[in-house]
């Protein structure tokens, strides 16, 4: 299942890609004047576990077909899209997940993940503007699989980390690369306003598979930046899971960005490297989760 959030009206809305087009829950659910128990959010999705989830699924396969454009049907093109996850309780992030990626910045390959975290400021969606800091000069792009927890996990083990993953994410976490450096922590640098867009999709992980096996690309203004695959990554998204469940509790819409290939901006030589600028427009998409392109725009 491929879950979006719509803006309406300055309210999220949940929605539900099909083949005909996105269905708006909500509004299908009135016009239907249907007396089950359907998730209306993300939020309440992922509140909901597999119970939830499960009776989206028959809703959805269960709505009338034949009727000439339903109120509750909505195409992709008209939709104002919000981050697919709205807000979660925590934004973690893995820093220098790949090995070539490692090797471009310099850096010596971790012995275990490093982590940072991000806050819900930096979430947006596909097709947004995101401002450039007015005190930075090297803004930055990153590819990376979003991963979002389904369960409550706590000290799980690798073998089983996959089996509290609600599903996945396309994501760019996007840095100032001036303001990450100043400091040995990088949390300035990375939590400026909608610098985490995720979306369009929130798939379900069922329809992924191995999140190990997917192509990772970034293109800025069609050029291609970015170009691997998430079998480069140092850690592996179980191993992640396990990791980050040792060192605290992962709660349901909890996200995990999993790190970027090489390609970055800060992996070019001094004299070839030019950061976003104003008017760029930034493209990431991973294989089966979806392509979400931003516009840089001037604080």
């Amino acid at each position: 299942m491929r879950l979006v959030t719509f803006l309406q009206k300055e309210d999220d809305h949940m929605g539900v890609l099909t083949d005909h087009g996105v269905v708006d829950i909500e509004a299908a659910q009135t016009a239907l004047s249907t007396r089950k128990e359907v998730p209306v959010t993300v939020k309440q999705l992922l509140d909901g576990g597999e119970d939830a989830l499960n009776q989206l699924r028959i809703f959805v396969n269960e709505l009338p077909e034949g009727e000439v454009n339903p109120s509750w049907l909505k195409q992709e093109d008209e939709l104002a899209f919000g981050p697919c996850v709205t807000d979660p309780g925590k934004i973690i992030c893995i820093g220098l997940n790949y090995r070539r990626h490692a090797e471009e910045t310099g850096m010596a390959i971790p012995e275990y993940p490093i982590l940072f975290n991000k806050f819900n400021n930096t979430l947006t969606g596909h097709g947004s503007e995101v401002p450039l800091p007015r005190n930075s000069q090297k803004v930055d792009y990153e590819a990376e699989l979003g991963i979002v927890i389904g369960r409550t996990a706590k000290y799980v083990t690798e073998e089983d980390a996959l089996d509290y993953v609600f599903g996945y994410c396309t994501a760019n976490d996007l840095s100032a690369r001036d303001l990450q450096m100043r400091t040995s922590q990088w949390l300035a640098g990375k939590s400026c306003d909608k610098f985490s867009p995720i979306g369009p999709y929130l798939v379900t992980a069922d329809e992924v598979g191995d999140p190990n096996q997917l192509d990772i690309q970034c293109t800025v203004n069609g050029e291609l930046r970015q170009n691997s695959n998430t079998s480069d990554m140092i850690f592996n998204c179980k191993q992640i899971v396990s990791y980050v469940s040792q060192c605290m509790t992962l709660s349901p819409g909890d996200i995990i960005l999993t790190g970027t290939p090489e390609g970055v901006v800060m992996g070019y030589p001094p004299e070839d490297q030019v950061y976003l600028q104003a008017g760029d427009v930034v493209t990431v998409q991973i294989e089966k989760l979806g392509a979400i392109t931003n516009t840089m725009v001037s604080e």
